[in-house]
């Protein structure tokens, strides 16, 4: 059973234990408990192989946890059914939960490999006192291997003339403390003291005395020591054999977790010189593209008050010209003589014509129109791209245009398009993107039922809408800049449901076509002198070019729109068999 006790010590203490290349710094690491600090009084192992004194881990605090068919390591080496609630403590070191036997913390395993330990750094201070195994009384000198007992100096004469003991040897303790040699200290039995335990029951897997053999565990399997040790040994052996694959594999994982922390903490480091890099950059150009635009801005101030400047001298000259003259003119009239008035007529007279034809604008010649749009594109800035322009008009939705064929006209399931130009004040086109605009496209007898218009900006001041519609019939468009209507808006489109196909012919004009008939007629409202209804080359309303007879239109392959003014079909020219 030593050499059991002896494995998990040894386990226990590599786990307590920092690393160190010394063996005796070693054990002094291994006989202080890790939570006092102090040498191990009464060390106690958890379940997790930690070690502990009997009082640090009396001190810890208890929780109350529902156990659940669990079977934890009870103090006698045996084990526990922990079916009910009981008391828990989480391990100092692992924050391993630890199921408290019944008997407390006491009932716990005692480390006796670590109380040997303990002895032999306790005798290499000058102050500590062992006492003799024998009589209880004396200071202990001697130690007995063969029985392990230490004796003093009366007990250990004493023990060399008993005639059972007298071929014993026994070393001085002074001769032990600079050694490694275990000081192997008797177990013995919790319930009956006087007795060692030397006896192992297979059937409750615990040790016990010869006087447990024979009241508790008398028809138990009971065996001695040395005669069950090499199979529980081989049994712990085989599970360390196991066991100790795991830790190199743990350390290689440890390894290339250690190696990756390390690069990504170089990883780390070079993106934030990238970010750092990036950032500065970005601040740069975000700096230059800002002078730029306070630069364009101070260029429109100076602008704008050169113009307003200039304009108020030439008014400010108009009107001192107007004063002088009317001044002039009212004090001839209301304090000249008739003769003096007469005789200043001429000049009076061209004087007032002239200044009552100088013209001059009533608003000033420049106005407040400066915008800053901070998310219109501004090109890119020192190879980064930057937002914000300013821009010195609006756009006027009164001034804005509609063009296109499908701005009235329409086929089903066919894509149909419109073009919205958006213009300032002056009628010019914006020359950029970014307007608010909405489109609404509904039918007029069912207003719940409407059409989705794609909306393509062109970044010039134009925009493409697109629209396909599902049902024939006629649709009411309405298309909207900052919240107004367009010019046209609201407009009508009517969607056929079929292709029209051309009634009349592709001619040059009527009178080839018909041979000179003066009542045929053509959809381009053409028409000749000498009462000719119809289109003649060269002749007023004539298109020059090849054209459709029933519609007009310049293009052959193309679908027919139908007579212009209501006119018949009936005399439209037609195509004929000759």
């Amino acid at each position: 059973m030593s050499e059991n006790q002896e494995t998990l010590g040894n386990n226990s203490a590599k786990t307590a234990a920092p690393p160190s290349t010394s063996s005796e710094s070693l054990r002094s690491c291994r006989t202080k408990c890790l939570v006092c600090k102090n040498f191990y009084t009464d060390p106690k192992i958890l379940p997790c192989l930690h070690t502990f004194c009997l009082g640090c881990v009396s001190g810890l605090e208890q929780f109350s946890v529902p156990r659940t068919q669990r079977e934890v390591e009870c103090g006698s080496g045996g084990s526990l059914d922990c079916s009910e609630p009981g008391a828990s403590i989480l391990c100092p070191v692992c924050d391993c939960e630890v199921h408290v036997p019944a008997a407390g913390a006491p009932g716990l395993t005692s480390n006796h490999l670590i109380q040997n330990e303990v002895l032999l750094e306790s005798l290499k201070r000058p102050d500590y006192r062992l006492v003799c195994d024998l009589c209880n009384d004396g200071n202990a000198e001697r130690r007995c291997h063969i029985c392990s007992a230490n004796l003093c100096d009366f007990c250990s004469k004493a023990h060399r003339r008993q005639r059972m003991t007298a071929s014993h040897n026994t070393v001085a303790l002074k001769e032990l403390q600079g050694g490694t040699e275990r000081m192997v200290k008797p177990i013995m039995c919790s319930a009956h003291h006087a007795e060692e335990l030397r006896l192992f029951c297979e059937t409750c897997d615990r040790l016990v005395c010869r006087d447990c053999c024979m009241v508790d565990h008398r028809d138990h399997n009971c065996d001695f020591i040395a005669t069950v040790i090499n199979k529980h040994g081989s049994f712990i052996r085989e599970l360390l054999k196991q066991a100790q694959p795991h830790i190199g594999a743990l350390q290689e994982t440890l390894q290339k977790i250690g190696n990756t922390r390390q690069l990504v903490h170089e990883r780390l480091r070079v993106i934030t010189e990238e970010i750092n890099s990036f950032t500065e950059d970005y601040i740069r150009a975000l700096e230059k593209h800002r002078n730029r635009l306070l630069k364009e801005l101070e260029e429109l101030r100076v602008q704008k008050e050169d113009s307003l400047y200039l304009q108020q001298i030439q008014l400010e000259q108009v009107l001192a010209d107007m004063k002088t003259g009317v001044d002039f003119t009212e004090h001839l009239l209301t304090s000249g003589s008739h003769a003096e008035i007469l005789l200043t007529k001429c000049v009076v007279v061209n004087r007032l014509k002239q200044l009552n034809k100088v013209s001059y604008s009533t608003h000033p010649g420049e106005d407040d129109g400066i915008w800053f749009q901070p998310q219109e594109r501004a090109g890119q800035c020192d190879g980064v791209e930057v937002f914000g322009i300013i821009v010195t008009k609006a756009v006027d939705p009164s001034k804005c245009v509609l063009q296109g064929e499908g701005l009235h006209v329409a086929r089903q399931d066919e894509p149909s398009v419109f073009v919205l130009v958006c213009n300032d004040q002056s009628g010019q086109q914006m020359g950029r993107g970014g307007e608010s605009i909405r489109v609404s496209i509904f039918n007029k007898k069912n207003k719940e039922s409407s059409l989705k218009a794609m909306l393509q900006d062109n970044n010039d001041g134009t925009y493409r809408l697109t629209y396909t519609p599902r049902v024939a019939g006629s649709y009411v468009a309405c298309v909207c800049v900052k919240g107004q209507h367009v010019q046209g808006s609201p407009f009508t489109i009517t969607v056929t449901s079929k292709f029209r196909k051309h009634t009349g012919i592709f001619h040059c004009c009527t009178f080839c076509s018909s041979g000179g008939q003066k009542d045929v007629r053509c959809g381009c409202r053409g028409t000749m002198p000498g009462g000719y209804q119809g289109c003649g080359h060269g002749h007023k309303n004539h298109p020059g070019q090849s054209h459709w007879s029933c519609c007009g239109k310049l293009t052959e392959n193309s679908e027919c729109s139908g007579a212009i003014n209501g006119n018949s079909y009936r005399s439209l020219v037609r195509t004929v068999a000759l």
